[in-house]
């Protein structure tokens, strides 16, 4: 048999990949394809481009991560969308309601000027309420949630990295703070807090009262996330490249942070997109037991919280907040559930 020398060149194919045209004039003719037969080239792709390759063709990861970016779009630019709507949420418009308080018109006061009705008992409107509401809510969830996978990652990956005596007081000081009944110690603590800063003072700055509920989320909150990130160290940390990392004199800090960590990005990123919803509805039942969020803030759990008393007459008043709640949790839910199964295939399995 003779050698034969197969040479070709690249290039783009119409829908964006590469083919590799190879040259087949020296092989055997019966063996060998037609000229110019586009081969398509094999193109090695890292862990974050296969995870980002099967996101995209998750047609639930892509139909709630739209939905999370429109009502994104809609908290952060309420400020813009009120000016351009020519509401506010806290005007007031009485002269819109009846005698006992209820919205004139149909569907709660539903019209061109009011998208969504008007509140009863006071006539604010209510899409404006629930825009600044939608972002009130997002802004305490989201920063909790990274205060939470801060304190949670690091404390996980110390604890899981150091084992012995420092791993089983880090596990201690996490299972007593799970021990704390979220709900019940949050009623307790707030309105205590509250009294030992501004005293009989009514006025509340509405930014202290925010910064409060993100603390109160975070202190428990973190215990879950380092509960996941110390059992993926403790399967790491006897991988090879962090003994090799040991074995050349890497400092404790270089193994935690330069090692390990690049290493967790993964769990990390599903359990923040979980963390997300479950903040979201943290807050709102705080806000709906009036010790999280109060007025004049708008927020979603006191728009619930106000409708009770109307339901009856209008159903609208607490659907339409109520169902904001359940769209952004099950979008939020169903993207991190997307997203594990991205990064983790085997997961779904």
């Amino acid at each position: 048999m003779s050698d034969t020398t197969i040479s070709g060149h690249r290039q783009t194919a119409a829908d964006g990949t590469d083919e590799l045209l190879v040259d087949v004039s020296g092989l055997d003719p019966e063996l060998a394809p037609p000229p110019g037969t586009p081969v398509k080239a094999i193109i090695g792709r890292s862990p974050g481009q296969l995870a980002w390759l099967r996101l995209r063709r998750d047609k639930t990861a892509i139909g709630s991560g739209i939905t999370l970016v429109v009502l994104g779009v809609l908290a952060v630019g309420a400020p813009v969308i009120s000016t351009l709507y020519g509401q506010n949420a806290t005007a007031n418009n009485p002269r819109l309601l009846d005698n006992f308080g209820y919205p004139l018109g149909v569907n709660g006061g539903m019209s061109s000027t009011h998208w969504l009705g008007l509140e009863p008992g006071n006539g604010r409107d209510i899409f404006m309420q629930l825009l600044f509401g939608m972002r009130t809510s997002l802004l305490i969830a989201f920063f909790a949630a990274l205060v939470t996978t801060a304190i949670g990652v690091t404390v996980g990956i110390v604890a899981g990295y150091a084992g012995g005596l420092v791993d089983s007081a880090l596990n201690w000081f996490t299972d007593f703070i799970l021990a704390f009944p979220f709900l019940i110690f949050s009623l307790a603590a707030i309105p205590i807090i509250i009294n030992r800063v501004y005293g009989n003072n009514p006025e509340v700055s509405p930014v202290f009262r925010i910064g409060l509920l993100i603390a109160i989320i975070s202190f428990f909150g973190w215990p879950y996330t380092t509960r996941i990130i110390r059992g993926q160290v403790l399967s790491l940390r006897e991988r090879e490249f962090v003994e090799a990392a040991r074995a050349s004199g890497a400092g404790f800090g270089h193994i935690l942070f330069r090692q390990l960590l690049p290493n967790l990005w993964a769990p990390v990123l599903v359990v923040f997109s979980l963390a997300v919803p479950a903040y979201i509805t943290g807050e709102a039942a705080l806000s709906f037991l009036n010790v999280g969020v109060v007025e004049p803030t708008p927020d979603l759990g006191r728009m619930i919280y106000r409708s009770i008393g109307y339901i009856i007459n209008d159903a609208w008043y607490t659907f339409i907040p109520g169902g904001t709640i359940l769209l952004l949790v099950l979008a939020f839910n169903l993207l991190g559930d997307a997203l594990r199964d991205a990064l983790d295939p085997k997961s779904s399995r």
